[in-house]
């Protein structure tokens, strides 16, 4: 299931909890939808973070705690 559909269907299902309630399949269906999103968006993150790459110009250039502006 790609994201988008499943943030339909997600929507979908807390449109028909306000109206009209859902049903104990459908409350298991919403819980096991959202943890596929929650890790879908940890995972994201976790991927951006070790791409990141901290560069030290400062211990380089011999400015020891001085920053540049």
């Amino acid at each position: 299931m790609d994201i988008d559909s499943l943030v339909a269907r997600i929507n979908e299902l807390a449109r028909k909890q306000k109206s009209t309630g859902l049903s104990e399949e459908e409350l298991a269906e919403r819980a096991k939808l959202r943890e596929i999103y929650l890790n879908n968006i940890r995972s994201n993150f976790r991927q951006q973070l070790d791409s990141i790459e901290i560069v030290d110009d400062e211990k380089d250039q011999g400015h020891q705690g001085k920053l540049k502006h």
